[in-house]
């Protein structure tokens, strides 16, 4: 059974990361109400993600979509830079 394109995972974050080459690692914030206390809590988490220009750098905010494996923990691919770092 083959996956439509389209139905990928694209998620925005911040570059945290540009020390690897063609590889940047990209923090991902989420926030979501408690369902119990009803409070706003956020959670981060990290992801490898494949830059074949080496064009990021540390606190770039890019959209990464979800890819076939590149390597064993990089599973993303950067798909635009959003907004460049001052």
């Amino acid at each position: 059974m083959e996956k439509a394109k389209g139905l990928r995972r694209i998620l925005t974050g911040t570059v945290v990361s540009d020390k690897n080459d063609k590889t940047v690692t990209v923090v991902v914030v989420r926030r979501f109400r408690h369902p119990i206390y009803g409070k706003f809590v956020q959670k981060r988490k990290k992801y490898m993600a494949h830059d074949p220009k080496n064009e990021c750098r540390v606190g770039d905010i890019i959209t990464i979509e979800e890819h076939r494996p590149i390597s064993r923990r990089k599973r993303w691919i950067v798909k635009e830079i959003v907004e460049r770092a001052a």
